[in-house]
């Protein structure tokens, strides 16, 4: 789709930032909600939750860094909202997202396709552990339908983000691994095995998929690469055989150089163009 200027709308129910949040897009139907989820209970002044939509709870694990989501849709989201909130509810969520229609031009089919098309995306791409315990089903819509609900996804995509969660946004798109002369592939070789490439991005270095770091460290390599390399390893981002399993994004340039190289490094140096 084509990149143009957006303007985004967003109003404090409460005037406080760590309160409800409604989002509006200029030219789109749609609306969303950001909800703490001590305040879900609040929410029966909203009257147009109770509609069908689509919604996002987001937490985190304890035991790493990275966010949990499970995505899901309801004929009457405020109702569906308060039994995820409940005795018999999910425990690890915070704050949910909301998509509805401000024309409730939204129906059962619409949500499901949507619910599905974004579990794929979340799946994909794998920023987030996915709480869904099976692949939603799909729903069967005309070609102009799925457009639409194609033009709503895009829409959805794109508020997640602003409002603080990339859960359907890919590390690095795929046509950006292409060679970019805003942003070329760089490349490391070097000793005990490293071969690596990645690009920088606006969320920091990304070290691609299949890269191979040095199977040993250095006498001399800080003990925070080390502690890294670790965790890389004990959670599979790195496998047995020293390869990245995934896209994965480091804070700078020369923390990714060094994790691939096993000793201290400058970034800026070590990684070159072709």
């Amino acid at each position: 789709m084509a990149l143009f200027g957006k303007t985004i709308s967003l109003f404090l129910i409460e005037g406080d930032p760590n309160k409800r949040w409604v989002c509006e897009l200029s030219n789109w139907s749609g609306k969303a909600y950001k909800i703490p989820r001590i305040d879900v209970k609040r929410c029966s002044d909203r009257k147009d939750l109770a509609a069908c939509g689509i919604y996002f709870l987001f937490g985190r694990n304890d035991s790493d860094d990275k966010g949990i989501v499970y995505i899901g849709e309801s004929e009457n989201v405020y109702e569906r909202l308060k039994q995820h909130d409940g005795p018999t509810g999910k425990d690890f969520w915070t704050e949910c997202i909301v998509f509805i229609s401000k024309d409730n031009r939204l129906n059962k089919a619409h949500i499901k396709y949507m619910e599905h098309r974004c579990y794929l995306l979340a799946k994909a791409a794998d920023r987030y552990e996915i709480d869904n315990p099976t692949i939603p089903a799909d729903a069967s819509l005309t070609e102009s339908e799925q457009a639409e609900m194609e033009e709503f996804l895009y829409n959805i995509r794109m508020i997640n983000n602003v409002l603080g969660h990339k859960v359907l946004e890919a590390v690095v798109e795929e046509e950006a691994v292409a060679e970019s002369s805003d942003s070329p592939t760089l490349y490391i070789q070097a000793a005990r095995g490293a071969n690596a490439s990645g690009k920088q991005t606006s969320e920091g270095f990304v070290v691609f998929k299949g890269s191979q770091v040095a199977d040993s460290i250095t006498k001399s390599c800080p003990k925070s690469i080390c502690v890294l390399r670790d965790k890389l390893t004990a959670n599979g981002t790195i496998d047995n055989n020293w390869i990245f399993t995934e896209n994965k994004i480091f804070s700078s340039p020369s923390t990714a150089a060094s994790v691939v190289m096993g000793r201290s490094a400058n970034g800026l140096t070590e990684w070159r163009t072709k």
